[in-house]
């Protein structure tokens, strides 16, 4: 090996993870490939220019190659475009638990890129670039404190834990769990289960972070082989004589400013508050230092708003809406709002309000994914939509951000352990939430108009689902838990703990922590009220709506799935699919047919869609005796009679004998000619020689007789003759249903070789 590569494992799971530096893109501040099983990630960590601005200029990019998975990709152009689905959430894992640590004062443009070089769809990819992002930042020159390690934690059938487990075993496991953090805590949590409890919760975590400390300890030995020196940060210093002075000066109306309970309202009042604090201390715009005077005064004037606001909940349990720690905001619902589409509802609570809309189509219509996974299409989808209306601001609207795909996807995550198999309900699932008002916790409002659109439109979710939004504030040895954070308890809190989930327990969580001292007591106990507060809003909805509508809207369509003999598909399709087709224009519908004999219906109205039931279940039932077909065709003569397709494929013979009731008819062609329809009655069916014997249905012999006394008719002296099924494997026949494909005619009767 090159004497410039280092290279450090550690064993995770049961299997070896492996951090290697000093190979592949060596003009970035700092680059690792991460290696699991037959899975490759390139991270790279690179630092520009600086930049004059206040926050943190950090970009989070997932590129990922479909070559790494042996795929081109399936665009019309054959290459990658912007990032999919996976792609995203997966960088959205990376920054989270990153972004708070670095240090305060770096403004240097700073860029972390993963690209999965090989997908062996056993080791997912998205937990080798969150441990990539860290160790490449370990390893570069910027000034990154401490390792961030990540693994994602599954549960076997026996509730036991699985560390990293395989991405084909993930697929079937209740719980999917991805942890992030340092060696000291969790930073990051995002999950998805069904419907687990708050200790199975806590267990996990445990377990996770147990893991992780191995990490960080893999990435600070890969440092102290291959890290460079850490560039020099300016850390901008708080000037305490210019706190001090905004806070005798402006302190007391700052703090009744910050307690306006209208968000819009107090956000006004702050603002006035600090223009008049800065141009107090700024001094005259054309005085050189006004600028630094001003950066100065802003500087503490931040630093007095936040400590105001967080000694106001910690310490004194004061809200900024005068809430107490566990109450629930105002809740309206309202379902049906939009009455043309197949299910809405519009969930308000306090001053966050979402409009959440439901979409049923067919299995044709389900999301095609086009990625290096192992899942090709999802048939229940959720969309998030934040126009900037809803905060009270102008923007541009180009389509959804990462923020608006990651909040989807929670959403998405905390309905599907409850949504119907396609067996139980065949239809393609689309839930849009457009937020039309925002002070907090919007992904949970979401959450909970997506579960009461779902049931408002009739889709048999198994229970409804709500999710809230859990905040924490501590200050020294003071802490307090909030309960449905609104968006200034969100900013200056130190944890946005998203939890949603059903009576039963939890299916989907989001934790994101800003600090290091939050202990398993304090998540315990934020668990603990936030299973109060998930139970209080699903109390509110049921109020409204209990159970899914037992119709669907008018205006959805209707699909209707029904069984068939796998043997009798190509009865449905016809030679060259001209069966189908027809079906499909004269019914106005959409067929699809599937290998194990299960056919979805799609029609635009009921009446038309149980009209073709009837016509398919007509064509593929197995032809009894005393069946009656009022207007069967006439498709073959012959010397001895005259050949009935009562259903596609499948033929009866109206013996000579039987055509006249009455006499005996010379000729078949003196009565009947190809092309002529009769009313026929079954009278005879021989299943191993394939005979369906027929009578005209007024024939005195068989009118008001019982299937017994037919069959005893169809016996007798004058037997029904040899018609057979067509089309069937079993028969002789060829699948296209072709009349001349059997090897064996059917049997001659008596009368038939008396013509000959």
């Amino acid at each position: 090996m090159n004497q410039d590569v280092s290279r450090v494992s550690v064993e995770i799971g049961g299997n070896e993870i492996s951090f290697e530096t000093g190979k592949l893109a060596k003009q970035a501040s700092g680059a690792v490939v991460v290696t699991q099983g037959e899975t490759m990630v390139l991270a790279t960590a690179t630092a520009g220019n600086a930049r004059d601005v206040d926050f943190l200029p950090l970009t989070v990019d997932v590129e990922e190659r479909m070559y790494a998975a042996g795929k081109i990709p399936g665009s019309f152009f054959k290459r990658e475009g912007r990032a999919g689905e996976k792609g995203t959430l997966t960088a959205r894992m990376i920054d989270r638990p990153i972004r708070p640590l670095f240090p305060k004062g770096w403004r240097r443009e700073t860029q972390l890129v993963a690209i999965p070089m090989s997908v062996d769809h056993v080791h997912p990819y998205d937990i080798l670039a969150m441990n990539g992002a860290s160790a490449a930042l370990m390893v570069s020159d910027i000034p990154f404190p401490t390792p961030v390690g990540a693994v994602r934690i599954g549960q076997d059938a026996e509730g036991g834990f699985v560390v990293n487990p395989d991405e084909e075993w993930l697929a079937e496991s209740p719980l999917d769990l991805v942890v992030a953090g340092t060696e000291d805590a969790i930073l990051m949590v995002e999950a998805g289960a069904q419907e687990a409890s708050e200790a199975e919760i806590l267990d996990a975590l445990d377990i996770a972070h147990g893991e992780i400390r191995k990490l960080c300890a893999a990435q600070r030995e890969l440092q102290e082989q291959a890290g460079k020196p850490k560039a020099e940060v300016d850390v901008p210093q708080l000037d305490e004589a210019v706190l001090e002075k905004i806070r005798s000066q402006f302190g007391e109306e700052l703090d009744r400013a910050t307690q306006v309970e209208d968000k819009l309202e107090r956000q006004e009042a702050t603002k006035a508050v600090e223009a008049e604090a800065l141009e107090a201390l700024a001094g005259d715009p054309a005085d050189p230092e006004h600028g630094e005077r001003r950066a100065a005064a802003q500087l503490a004037f931040d630093k007095l708003e936040k400590d105001v606001i967080r000694r106001r909940i910690a310490v004194d349990k004061k809200r900024p809406d005068g809430r107490a720690a566990d109450e629930i905001r105002q809740i309206a619902i309202e379902v049906g709002v939009a009455p043309r589409t197949h299910g809405s509802a519009l969930f308000t609570r306090g001053q966050t309000q979402a409009f959440s809309v439901v979409a049923l189509g067919t299995t044709r219509e389900e999301m095609r994914l086009d990625t290096l996974g192992l899942e090709t299409a999802k048939r229940y989808f959720h969309h998030y939509n934040f126009p900037p209306f809803s905060v009270g601001e102008a923007g541009f609207m180009r389509g959804p951000k990462r923020r608006d795909i990651g909040h989807g996807a929670l959403a998405e995550r905390a309905l599907v352990p409850l949504v119907p198999s396609q067996e139980d309900f065949p239809y393609t699932i689309r839930v849009v939430s457009d937020i039309l008002e925002s002070n907090g916790s919007s992904s949970m409002a979401s959450v909970c108009g997506s579960s009461l659109s779902l049931m408002q439109a009739g889709v048999p979710i198994e229970r409804p689902v709500a999710g809230i939004a859990m905040g924490l504030i501590k200050e020294g040895d003071d802490y307090i838990v909030l309960s449905d954070i609104a968006g200034v308890e969100d900013h200056l809190g130190d944890m946005d703990f998203k939890v949603a989930g059903t009576e039963k327990g939890i299916t989907a969580l989001q934790m994101d922590i800003k600090i290091s001292g939050v202990t398993f007591d304090i998540l315990r106990d934020a668990l603990a009220q936030a299973k109060e507060g998930r139970t209080f809003i699903l109390g509110k909805m049921a109020e409204v709506i209990s159970e899914p509508a037992s119709e669907l809207s008018p205006y959805a369509p209707r699909i209707t799935s029904i069984q068939i003999d796998p043997e009798k598909i190509g009865m449905v399709i016809g030679k060259g699919g001209e069966t189908i087709r027809a079906l499909s224009e004269e019914y106005e519908a959409q067929i699809d047919m599937q290998d194990d004999g299960t056919v979805l219906i799609y029609a635009a109205s009921g009446a038309q869609g149980d009209a073709l039931v009837e016509r398919i279940r007509g064509m593929t039932k197995e032809v009894e005796v005393g069946d009656e077909f009022p207007s069967a065709k006439v498709v073959k003569t012959t010397t001895f009679g005259a050949f009935v397709e009562l259903a596609k494929g499948t033929d009866g013979l109206l013996h000579i004998s039987n055509i006249s009731p009455g006499r005996r008819a010379e000729s078949v062609e003196d009565v009947l000619n190809r092309g002529d329809e009769v009313s026929v009655r079954v009278v005879e069916v021989d299943r191993e020689r394939g005979r369906i014997g027929l009578r005209l249905a007024d024939d005195p012999d068989v009118e008001g007789k019982s299937a017994d006394e037919l069959a005893a008719v169809g016996t007798g002296d004058k037997g029904g003759g040899g018609g057979r099924p067509r089309g069937g494997r079993d028969r002789g026949r060829s699948r296209d249903g072709g009349r001349d494909g059997g090897r064996d005619r059917p049997p001659r009767s008596e009368h038939a070789r008396d013509h000959r």
